[in-house]
C-alpha cells in the first residue's frame, strides 16, 4: 500500500533556489519531493519483470486479469457477453513461461532473431493475451512494439519496417491485412494469432490463412499451440535491466509519420511510482482495461495494477459497450479521456439539471449546492443530495470508484466540476506525453480546483521556457513558457531518429513538450497553449487552434470542432459535428418542428444560432477579436479513425481535416471575401461589420 503523503494544496510545488536562468523560470519541483525525485517507490521493483513478480508475490491466488467470454445465441436469442471469467496471478505467471518459452523455441526452430532482445509486433484491442505476450517480453528481455488498432495500413507498413519486425502476435481479424500486405514487409516470418484457429474443418480458418502463408513464406501459429510448445520445453526467465529498453511506442502523430519512442524499464516504473504515492493504490483495486494498450495511458493502467496485486478487467472489444462491462466490473479506479466523459457528461446533465419538471429543479438545486461546497474545498459530497439524486450517477460506474483520472488532453473546468460532484469521487486531471511515459504534472489528492494539471509528479522536475513569439514569457506576472520536463521517466529517444531525439531532447535532459503551460500563485501548472500547431493569420496575429477548439467544446451542443485559419486570411472558420441528442432538442426548440439530425445540420437558420451560441462562449472565455470562429460549416459525420481525421488517441489530424474538408473551408471564405461577412451566423455585407 502506498505512505500516505499529505499534500498542501496552497504550496503544491517549489522553485528550487539559484536555478534561474535568463529565458526561463526556475526548476519546479512537487513540494513535498524537493530534495530527491522519486525513482522506484519500492526498491524490490526496478523493472516490469520485477513488477509482475511482486504482484504474483502480493496476491499469488487471487484475481489477476479477466474478460468477459461470448456466449453463444440460442435460437432466436442473440450472442451476448456472460460475467468475468478470472485467471490468478499464478494461473498468469504460468502462461507467461510457456508462452515465452514457445515463442524462444519457435523463434530459434526457423532461425530468426539470433540476437537478443528482439523486437516482437503485438496488434490488437485489449485482451488477456496482450497481457500475457506483453509480460513474457519482460520475462524474457523482448522488446515489443505496438501496432494501433486503427492505424491503417500505410502505417503498419511503415511500423513494421522501421522496428524490423519478423514476428507479430497480433487476433485472428488482422492476419488477412498482415498477408496482403507481406510483399511490404518482407521481413515478416511468423504471426502468432491470438485466437485459436479452426483446425477441426478441411477448409477450417487454419487450413485457409496457413496455406496463404506459407504462399508468402510466412509461418502461422496460434497462441495456444505456442503455448504448448513452451510447456514441453520450458525455458528459464532472462530478467532485464532497469535501463533496457522494453518498448519502442510509436506516437500516432497529427502531421508526418510516426516515431518510435524508446521507453526503459526505468521510465515505466519511476511513473508508476509516482502513481503509487498520489494514488494510494491498493491490492484490492480493480482496474478496467480499453485504453488502447498500445497508448501510452492505457499501458500504464495495467501495469500501475499489477504493481500492487490487483486486478484487470478486460472489456469487450467495444466502446459503445463499455458502460455494460463498467456494471459488471465495478472498477474502483477509472481512467479515461475527455472525448468518453464528455459523452458521459451530456448524458449526465440531460437527466438531472435539464431535466422537466421537479426532477430539474430538485437537480439545480442540489448542483449548486454542491458545486458551492466543492469550491469552498469542503468536498465532492453531500448527505443529502447524494441519497436523493446521486447515487444513480455513481452506480453508472459500478458504485465502487473511488478515483477517476483524465488525461490525453484538457477537459472543460465545468465539466471536471460536475463529474466530481455527480460521481462523487475524487476526480484528477493529469498531464504526461508518450516521451514522459504518462507522467509529468497530476492534481494532488483533495483538489478542488478545475483547469489545472497541478504539481510536477514525485518522480520529475519542470521548468518552462519563453516562447517570445507568442508573448509568453517566464517574467510575466505568473510565468508561461514552453513546459520541459526532467526525471527518470523522460524517455532515452526517438528510434533510428537521432535529429528528431535532439529536437525533444536537450544535453541537459530537458524533454521539450511544446505545450505551453502558466504556474498559479499555488505552485500548479495549467496547460494553455500549443506551440506547434500555431500559425498565423493575414494579419499577422498567432493563432493555436487547439485551445479555440477547447473553449467552443464547453458548448454542450458540439461533438467535435475542427479550427481552420491561414496567412493568407484574416479571420478563422470551422467545421462542426453538433452533438446528435442536444442539437435535435435545440433544432426542435429553435424551428418549432422535428426533422433529423441530418435535416438539422443542413439548415441554415439553425447553423446561424448555433454560431450565435458559440460566440457566447467566447466571450465568456474573453477570445479576442481575430480568435472568434466568423462562418461555420456543419456535418453529421464524427471525426473519426477510420477516415483519418483523427489520431489512435483522439487528435485531429490538421493536415488531413484541411484536405477532407477542403472545398467546405473555400466556401465559406468565398462568403466572408466574397462581398459579405458573418455575423453571429448571420451573413451581412460587409460594410455593417
Amino acid at each position: 500500500m502506498a505512505p500516505q503523503v499529505k499534500f498542501d494544496l496552497e504550496r503544491q510545488s517549489t522553485e528550487l533556489p539559484g536555478t534561474r536562468r535568463p529565458g526561463e523560470t526556475g526548476i519546479y519541483r512537487n513540494a513535498k519531493f524537493t530534495n530527491e525525485l522519486v525513482v522506484f517507490a519500492n526498491p524490490q521493483i526496478t523493472t516490469l519483470y520485477e513488477n509482475f513478480m511482486w504482484g504474483l508475490k502480493t496476491s499469488r491466488d487471487n484475481p489477476c486479469i479477466g474478460h468477459r467470454p461470448l456466449i453463444p445465441g440460442v435460437r432466436d436469442q442473440p450472442a451476448r457477453r456472460g460475467p468475468y471469467v478470472w485467471q490468478t496471478y499464478k494461473q498468469v505467471e504460468q502462461r507467461i513461461t510457456n508462452f515465452g518459452s514457445g515463442l524462444l523455441r519457435v523463434v530459434a526452430d526457423l532461425n530468426l532473431s539470433q540476437q537478443s532482445g528482439f523486437h516482437v509486433g503485438i496488434w490488437a484491442v485489449n485482451r488477456p493475451e496482450w497481457f500475457i505476450t506483453d509480460n513474457a517480453c519482460y520475462a524474457y528481455s523482448l522488446c515489443s512494439v505496438a501496432l494501433y488498432d486503427t492505424l491503417g495500413a500505410d502505417t503498419v507498413e511503415y511500423v513494421v519496417n522501421h522496428a524490423d519486425l519478423e514476428i507479430v502476435i497480433t487476433s485472428a481479424d488482422h492476419i488477412p491485412h498482415l498477408l496482403r500486405l507481406s510483399p511490404k514487409i518482407p521481413r515478416i516470418k511468423l504471426i502468432i494469432s491470438m485466437d485459436t484457429l479452426d483446425r477441426s474443418q478441411p477448409n477450417g480458418s487454419y487450413t485457409i490463412l496457413n496455406s496463404w502463408a506459407q504462399e508468402k513464406g510466412i509461418r502461422l501459429y496460434d497462441f495456444t499451440e505456442v503455448e504448448a510448445i513452451g510447456q514441453k520445453s520450458p525455458q528459464k526467465h532472462i530478467p532485464p535491466k532497469s535501463d533496457d529498453i522494453t518498448c519502442i511506442m510509436y506516437t500516432s502523430g497529427t502531421t508526418g509519420v510516426p516515431k518510435g519512442a524508446m521507453i526503459t524499464h526505468r521510465n515505466f516504473l519511476t511513473a508508476i511510482s509516482s502513481s503509487f504515492i498520489l494514488f494510494g493504490n491498493r491490492p484490492d483495486d480493480v482496474f478496467i482495461s480499453y485504453l488502447p494498450l498500445a497508448h501510452i495511458f492505457g499501458k500504464c493502467c495495467d501495469i500501475s495494477a499489477v504493481n500492487t496485486g490487483g486486478r484487470i478487467g478486460y472489456y469487450s472489444g467495444d466502446v459503445n459497450t463499455l458502460m455494460d462491462d463498467i456494471q459488471e466490473l465495478k472498477p474502483t479506479i477509472f481512467l479515461s479521456v475527455p472525448r468518453l466523459l464528455n459523452r458521459v457528461y451530456a448524458k449526465l446533465v440531460a437527466g438531472t439539471i435539464h431535466a422537466p419538471g421537479l426532477v430539474g429543479i430538485l437537480a439545480r438545486r442540489a448542483v449548486a449546492d454542491k458545486l458551492r461546497n466543492l469550491e469552498a474545498g469542503l468536498g465532492f459530497t453531500h448527505p443529502l443530495w447524494d441519497r436523493l439524486l446521486f447515487s444513480k450517477a455513481k452506480m453508472a460506474l459500478g458504485g465502487r470508484c473511488r478515483i477517476m483520472l483524465t488525461g490525453s488532453a484538457p477537459i472543460a473546468k465545468d465539466i471536471l466540476s460536475f463529474l466530481r460532484i455527480a460521481f462523487c469521487c475524487d476526480v484528477r486531471e493529469g498531464y504526461g506525453a508518450t516521451e514522459g511515459t504518462a507522467m509529468a504534472a497530476i492534481n494532488l489528492p483533495g483538489e478542488f480546483r478545475p483547469g489545472n494539471v497541478g504539481a510536477p509528479a514525485p518522480c520529475c522536475e519542470i521548468k518552462l521556457v519563453d516562447v517570445p513569439e507568442m508573448n509568453y514569457l517566464s517574467t510575466d506576472p505568473y510565468p508561461r513558457g514552453e513546459l520541459c520536463v526532467r526525471g527518470g521517466n523522460v524517455f532515452k529517444g526517438y528510434y533510428k531518429d537521432p535529429e528528431k531525439t535532439r529536437e525533444a531532447l536537450d544535453k541537459e535532459g530537458w524533454c521539450h513538450s511544446g505545450d505551453i503551460a502558466i504556474i498559479d500563485e499555488r505552485g500548479s501548472f495549467t496547460i494553455i497553449d500549443r506551440k506547434k500547431n500555431i500559425f498565423k493569420l493575414a494579419q499577422g496575429e498567432y493563432i493555436a487552434p487547439e485551445k479555440i477548439e477547447n473553449i467552443y467544446l464547453k458548448n454542450t451542443l458540439l461533438a467535435q470542432i475542427y479550427v481552420h485559419g491561414d496567412s493568407l486570411q484574416n479571420c478563422l472558420v470551422a467545421i462542426v459535428v453538433p452533438d446528435p441528442e442536444g442539437f435535435v432538442a435545440f433544432g426542435q426548440k429553435i424551428l418549432g418542428s422535428k426533422l433529423s439530425f441530418e435535416e438539422l445540420v443542413k439548415n441554415e437558420r439553425l447553423k446561424s444560432a448555433l454560431l450565435h451560441e458559440m460566440d457566447k462562449v467566447g466571450k465568456e472565455a474573453k477570445l479576442r477579436g481575430f480568435e472568434f470562429v466568423k462562418a461555420i460549416h456543419l456535418t453529421a459525420e464524427p471525426f473519426s479513425i477510420e477516415n483519418d481525421l483523427l489520431t489512435p488517441t483522439f487528435k485531429i489530424k490538421r493536415p488531413q481535416a484541411a484536405a477532407y474538408f477542403k472545398q467546405e473551408i473555400k466556401a465559406l471564405y468565398d462568403v466572408i471575401n466574397g462581398g459579405a461577412g458573418v455575423s453571429n451566423g448571420q451573413v451581412v455585407p460587409k460594410a455593417k461589420l
